[in-house]
């Protein structure tokens, strides 16, 4: 019998819809879809120091979920719609597998800002109905958007800066940094348009990958900040975490490229099962 899956850990990649920036910052102007965007990068880069179009001109171009059970084994990780890579299809995929699951927590890293709103827009671009999402009937609380119901989505970010309290400055490059996991490598978010453009489809699911298994071990980490795991059990789930990707790495071009980079926890306790308040 299969292990129920418990946790979705996610991660999108997006490209703009060059059409829709056209049309709606430049109105009248008839400019290409490629020139409009390369122009609204220039003037974001001009405002803000950075050319990250906002969500709201946003197609969601890859989706990358692992699933991990309640005792926070990963069980598998996928990308949807994977050769094809169909935005609609995904927004589908991802919304209709959430349901189908029974509606797992939904475990991201800064996703309450980006990943679940560029999705949210998605399905209401593209009909996609997500009743269950909404909850328009239960307790406000007890909805799966609100922003304190962590059984529901639980962001990572969120619970690292008490709910935006403070800034978390690296992001998860840091955080994943911090237990000696790659982090950002080759590929940085900002690059995801440039490789779109050039049809690196199959690179931006690579880099969507890794991002996914940075964020599982961030959740690892925050099971035991939050006493859910001691440091020995985050230990051996990590150790059954790299099997499987040793496992799977023949097939899955991402794997190695993680697996290459490895590294371990610097612990300044020394053996894990003996670290204080570990549960030994």
């Amino acid at each position: 019998m299969a292990t129920p899956v418990r946790f979705l850990v996610f991660d999108v990649e997006s490209s703009a819809d060059g059409e829709l920036v056209s049309r709606l910052r430049y109105p009248g102007e008839n400019l290409a879809p490629a020139d409009a965007i390369r122009r609204y990068r220039a003037e974001l880069m001009a405002k803000n120091d950075s050319d990250f179009i906002p969500y709201t001109y946003q197609i969601p171009r890859s989706v990358i979920v692992a699933k991990v059970s309640a005792q926070y084994q990963l069980l598998d990780l996928v990308a949807l719609d994977e050769p094809q890579y169909r935005p609609h299809v995904i927004t589908e995929h991802f919304w209709r597998g959430w349901e189908k699951y029974d509606r797992p927590t939904l475990v991201s890293f800064n996703g309450r800002t980006f990943d679940i709103p560029l999705l949210e827009l998605a399905a209401f671009r593209y009909g996609v109905s997500i009743p269950a999402w909404f909850a328009l009937t239960a307790k406000s609380f007890e909805q799966p958007r609100n922003r304190f119901n962590l059984e529901d989505h639980l962001d990572l970010q969120e619970v690292l800066t008490n709910f935006g309290s403070t800034r978390f400055n690296g992001g998860l490059n840091l955080a994943a940094n911090l237990l000696g996991k790659p982090g950002k490598m080759d590929v940085q978010g900002d690059m995801v348009q440039d490789m779109f453009d050039s049809g690196k489809l199959a690179e931006i699911n690579d880099y969507c990958r890794c991002d996914v298994l940075d964020t599982y071990f961030v959740f690892l980490r925050s099971r035991v900040l939050v006493g859910l795991l001691t440091l020995a059990q985050e230990h051996a789930i990590i150790e059954q975490t790299k099997a499987w990707l040793e496992e799977h790495s023949g097939a899955q071009r991402a794997y190695r490229m993680y697996l290459d980079r490895w590294g371990d926890w610097p612990n300044p306790w020394g053996h894990v099962a003996c670290s204080p308040k570990s549960g030994r």
